[in-house]
């Protein structure tokens, strides 16, 4: 019996770089589905028949910021156990604290990383969030 494929959801308001992360998670054997938005993204989460295995977000997004989307993503029961890995630019002590604190599982530095690594981490948080 085939096992079915992992969903995430891909928060990141760059479209080139979202295209790209989406390609290389398709390629990966994960389903990706794609926001541009914190909105569209809370939209998405709201209407899917199924809740995704995890979120990838970037942290500047252009309508809201990490911590205003973790709040808000949490503020809804059937969203508190999604596994959230955040990749963004910058990252400040108080900044990571704070999104650590809103229950992310993850937080990676773009520059520092290299798409596959990312997408080996992503990997290893959804398959942790299984066992649990």
């Amino acid at each position: 019996m085939a096992t079915k494929r992992p969903t995430v959801l891909v928060v990141e308001d760059e479209v080139l770089l979202l295209q790209a992360i989406c390609t290389k998670l398709k390629l990966s054997n994960i389903d990706a589905l794609s926001a541009s938005s914190a909105q569209q993204a809370l939209y998405y989460l709201k209407n899917l028949s199924r809740v995704p295995e995890a979120i990838w977000l970037d942290y500047y997004l252009g309508d809201s910021d990490g911590i205003t989307f973790m709040k808000k993503l949490r503020s809804n029961k059937k969203f508190q156990n999604i596994p959230v890995m955040v990749i963004s630019n910058s990252a400040s002590p108080q900044k990571v604290q704070s999104m650590y604190k809103l229950g992310i599982k993850k937080y990676l530095i773009k520059a520092d990383h290299r798409l596959d690594e990312i997408i080996t981490d992503l990997k290893e948080l959804i398959k942790s969030n299984k066992t649990n």
